[in-house]
């Protein structure tokens, strides 16, 4: 009995050895669910926030992920751009409907508006030439070793398996129309008669898993002694369903084993596991936005995770690395779910198609830039804004105060061009030409030489504002050019950054208030304050049924020893990020009992009202990034 026990282990383990190579006499079985490789998956619960997947986040989801140069953010959500908003420099490409266009952009955006039309080559279309994928399984149409033809090329070739991923994967299946993608890299396949082997030569390619086709992937022609494996696919269809109690749900319908969330692979094609993370499987990258990126997206000169920390710290080669090099790299799937590393070989290696994904990158230089949150003198930090040290002269180059015949009752936010953001309990649209915003102001009582004085044109109101419950507690305030200027000019101003995404910054982070707002014991304070304050989670524990988590932020400390008071109003919460760029996270809103435990200051969430914002200011005085 014991005999034949190890007769059946030999026998499996050598059909097992088999597993994603060729040959005529394999058929291609469908994968059952419990056959599907895995490892001891970590608890969902463990791994991923499931509070954030009831938003439903995807690669379109511009809070969590950058849209591409193509696309533009509205909405939460990144949209289709029309062509002529590309930037008109580049190499011009040519479409599987035969047009060319003037640059990959513009090819890009006509697609996202008619999905027929992909991508087929760099360069201007010709009569000649045309891009195909398939399988080698004559059996079945969603799996089997994957073959390639590429534009100039007369025949069609095998793929390298050994920088085969699951990007590489789910960009080959939505060639072959399975609109969700690949379930698996591996299975048991089998080729057809009519294909010729050449055990020492393949092509290797390299996608980002952002394209419709391969054909947007870089391929180079691979020479290798002796065989290397060759790659192959299971596309997912509906039958490949795996347990609810066994998968992660990705929002595109797809089930994928848990163990494959948050491992910095997108397994689901519309990168849903990768988007919700508290932490990272295998090693990947996890940004603050609760985003994993795969370790190679680190230092590569490209910002990945919305608030930057992928590319702090970059020192050295890794950063900025060529194409080239990119290329001769292994991907984050080099490593097979079973632990086993493919051997290390020499290569040869002679690029076959033009590097698009550097085109995207260069297509994203051209896109306009604003300047914002970056100023010239570095403060020194200080105590409080209740009871602390006086603010020094370019230390909050975004502040203003807002005065009202002689008194200044509230603080705003310079945010470029002709416009200040401030609370809407503030200032009445009725009394906009009582107004005076002033910049540069230190003290109202001392008043410094570099002080300019502003009238206003006009004051916008959150149309959803509630004076009652302090919801959408946010107003614009548009100054009056002067005659002789098209534009206002705030000669020592800098504006505060619009955050687009409520993601940039997380509870506990450091934020810095600042005002002439009163003492926690009434007193008046004249000259401008400033203290270090952390963003507060679950503030509905200390304002119960008065606390909106969309439409508010919750700062202070733990003792209370610094918070914004009463005259503070209207002025700015703002947080640096990895970078060092300022943005305006809040607006003074409201609070109890300043100064005391328990009690932490309320503000209105700008990254709430951005589409607010750009619509009333224009989208590119206040966006550098989705535009």
């Amino acid at each position: 009995m014991k005999l034949v026990r190890v007769v059946l282990l030999l026998l499996c383990f050598c059909l097992s050895s088999f597993e994603g190579k060729y040959g005529k006499h394999w058929k291609n079985q469908v994968t059952k669910k419990h056959e599907l490789p895995s490892a001891p998956a970590a608890p969902q619960e463990d791994l991923v926030d499931a509070k954030c997947l009831l938003n439903k986040y995807t690669h379109r989801s511009c809070s969590k992920v950058f849209c591409q140069p193509w696309e533009k953010c509205v909405d939460g959500t990144c949209i289709c751009k029309l062509p002529y908003q590309c930037p008109k420099n580049g190499t011009s490409v040519c479409s599987t409907n035969g047009r060319s266009f003037p640059t990959y952009c513009h090819l890009k955006s006509f697609e996202c508006l008619r999905p027929e039309a992909k991508f087929l080559n760099n360069g201007t279309c010709t009569a000649e030439g045309e891009f195909s994928v398939s399988l080698s399984d004559e059996s079945t149409d969603s799996k089997g070793i994957v073959t390639v033809k590429l534009v100039d090329q007369d025949k069609k070739m095998f793929i390298c398996k050994s920088n085969w991923g699951m990007a590489e994967a789910n960009v080959a299946c939505f060639d072959l129309g399975f609109q969700q993608g690949a379930l698996d890299t591996r299975g048991r396949f089998h080729y057809s008669e009519d294909l010729q082997i050449n055990s020492t030569e393949c092509l290797q390619v390299r996608c980002q898993g952002f394209e419709t086709t391969l054909a947007e992937c870089t391929f180079s022609k691979r020479r290798v002694p002796g065989y290397q494996g060759l790659a192959g696919v299971l596309c997912y269809t509906p039958a490949a369903d795996l347990p609810a109690t066994e998968s992660f749900a990705c929002v595109n319908g797809k089930r994928i084993p848990l163990n494959r969330a948050c491992n910095g692979v997108n397994d689901c094609g519309d990168q849903s596991d990768e988007l919700c993370c508290k932490g990272c499987q295998d090693g990947s990258f996890l940004c603050k936005s609760g985003v994993c990126l795969p370790n190679q997206h680190r230092c590569n000169g490209e910002l990945d995770c919305i608030s930057g920390e992928d590319e702090v710290g970059c020192e050295g080669s890794r950063r900025g690395r060529t194409p080239s090099s990119a290329l001769s790299r292994h991907s984050q799937d080099r490593l097979s779910r079973t632990g086993a590393e493919y051997p290390e070989v020499q290569e040869e290696t002679e690029i076959l198609t033009a590097d698009m994904d550097t085109e995207r990158k260069r297509i994203k230089s051209l896109l306009p830039k604003i300047s914002c949150g970056v100023k010239r003198p570095v403060h020194t930090r200080r105590k409080r804004i209740v009871g602390g040290k006086p603010a020094q002269a370019g230390d909050f180059p975004w502040q203003v105060a807002i005065k009202d015949g002689d008194k200044i009752n509230c603080g705003g936010i310079y945010i470029g061009g002709c416009w200040v953001l401030t609370a809407a309990h503030c200032v009445r649209p009725s009394r906009a030409h009582h107004y005076q915003i002033w910049t540069s102001l230190l003290d109202w009582i001392k008043l410094n030489s570099n002080i300019v004085v502003e009238k206003v044109e006009r004051i916008i109101i959150h149309e959803g504002y509630n004076g009652t419950t302090y919801q959408n507690d946010i107003a614009l305030i548009e100054i009056k050019k002067r005659p002789s200027h098209k534009e206002c000019v705030f000669s020592n101003s800098i504006p505060a950054c619009v955050p687009w995404s409520p993601y940039l910054f997380q509870p506990k982070d450091s934020c810095i208030i600042s005002g002439w707002g009163r003492e926690k014991d009434n007193q008046k304070v004249y000259s401008l304050r400033w203290g270090e304050v952390n963003l507060i989670s679950n503030c509905s524990q200390f304002y119960q049924n008065r606390y909106y988590e969309k439409e508010m932020e919750c700062a202070g400390t733990a003792d209370g020893s610094i918070d914004a008071c009463k005259g503070d109003s209207g002025g700015p919460l703002v947080c640096l990020d990895t970078s060092n760029v300022t943005y305006v996270w809040g607006i003074v809103s409201w609070g109890e009992n300043c100064g005391k435990p328990e009690f932490p200051g309320v503000y209105t969430k700008v990254a709430n009202y951005f589409d607010w914002i750009s619509y009333h200011v224009g989208r590119p005085l206040i966006s550098q990034h989705n535009v």
